[in-house]
């Protein structure tokens, strides 16, 4: 049985404060501290003392190329056939549900926060999951769904947005969204998110970093706290940047004591944008405060015209290259840039209707992939809601262009 420990450092040198000889305490009674408070976080935090879960996967040294894998497969027999998958090519991660979309936590993660507690199943067996990461030498990335949470926000409304009569709003969808301007939303996730990473994960990677689409249609008629945001001298769109950037600044810094990188998932269009105004996400700022940022750039998810391309699900080598052209150009910018780690698309988005979108399959993935491979990307990940990955693909970088 593996033991979880923080190490035993921090007791000592706390403990060590307060100690002093007889001599010592002739001379003075005054104990002469530094000036900063005990318990703050030093900017870089020293490795002997941050959390060790004890499970040992390194980062690999070809880059993350990695596939998304909810919580019903990471529990369930498809596990196998994935970790085949990966077994037999250069794939290298998973990025695995721990917080779904829904809000409910896919494992014991061992909170005592009440309603963690009461929203959690046990799909997957997190112990097992990490010896087999371990030993397949697979690296695990822990999927935290932060502000679209229908369950958090049906039990404690207060944490949502309500109409007029006091009901949780829903989205078209029937999905709910929890407040991005409250600490308490926040320390909720951040919480998920500490106890991922004890459990072994590596990475923890936040998705739905943002306000409702179209939020900036109802923010007036909503009812819902601002939290210190209400006093800003701020616009309403410069108050919701504000709150979801500063929510990743608050989880990158809450998360650096337990040996965790930390990624946020993010729409494509909010690179090509100053900010995408109604959700809140300003790709520069959200950039500035993680390891890695993970655009979402899907073929399909490109309106006609996007990027000149008449239409860009029929053109996925075109398309990718075209964006991550922009994206390249935003984080040259930073003083610090994250790793660029893109979705691509392993799903045929035969919802656009005819003529709007094609089948993919092996040469439209190595189409993505080269793309990224041609402007100088070597990470990404692959999406498909149910797990059935294409086979017979070449992940490598063919050098060839299109």
């Amino acid at each position: 049985m593996r033991m979880r420990m923080i190490g035993m450092g921090i007791a000592l040198i706390f403990s060590s404060l307060f100690i002093t000889t007889e001599s010592e305490a002739a001379e003075t009674s005054v104990l002469d501290l530094h000036e900063a408070p005990i318990l703050s976080v030093p900017e870089a935090f020293p490795e002997q003392f941050k959390y060790d879960s004890g499970f040992d996967i390194a980062y690999p040294e070809s880059g993350v190329k990695g596939i998304y894998v909810s919580g019903y497969s990471a529990g369930g027999a498809k596990m196998q056939d994935l970790t085949e998958l990966l077994s037999n090519t250069p794939l290298n991660a998973m990025v695995i549900d721990v917080k779904e979309d829904e809000g409910y936590m896919m494992m014991d993660l061992d909170s005592e926060d009440e309603t963690i507690q009461s929203l959690s199943y046990e799909y997957v067996d997190p112990e097992s999951l990490m010896n087999h990461m371990e030993q397949e030498e697979i690296y695990p990335i822990a999927r935290v769904v932060v502000f679209k949470d229908s369950q958090l926000a049906e039990a404690k409304p207060e944490l949502s947005f309500t109409d007029e009569n006091g009901d949780v709003w829903k989205n078209g969808r029937g999905e709910s969204f929890v407040n991005p301007f409250s600490k308490d939303v926040w320390d909720y996730n951040v919480e998920v998110a500490k106890q991922a990473a004890k459990l072994g994960f590596k990475e923890i990677q936040f998705d739905y970093v943002r306000f409702p689409e179209g939020f900036e249609n109802r923010a007036d008629t909503l009812q819902y706290t601002m939290g210190e945001y209400k006093s800003a001298d701020m616009d309403p769109v410069q108050k919701r940047v504000a709150a979801v950037t500063d929510f990743v600044e608050y989880a990158n810094e809450a998360l650096e004591p337990y040996n965790v990188d930390v990624s946020v998932d993010i729409f494509g269009y909010a690179a090509t944008l100053p900010e995408a105004p109604g959700i809140g996400q300003n790709f520069s700022e959200i950039s500035s405060n993680v390891d890695v940022i993970s655009s979402m750039i899907y073929p399909s998810h490109w309106g006609d015209g996007y990027f000149e391309i008449a239409k860009p699900d029929l053109e996925p080598y075109e398309t990718i290259s075209e964006y991550i052209k922009v994206e390249n150009d935003v984080l040259a910018e930073l003083e610090e840039a994250p790793v660029s780690r893109p979705w691509l698309q392993d799903f045929t988005a035969s919802y656009l209707g005819a003529g709007n979108y094609k089948e993919y399959g092996v040469a439209e993935i190595e189409a993505q992939v080269q793309a990224l491979y041609d402007n100088g990307v070597e990470e990404f990940l692959l999406w498909d809601a149910s797990n059935n990955y294409t086979r017979g693909v070449d992940y490598t970088d063919s050098g060839s262009g299109q």
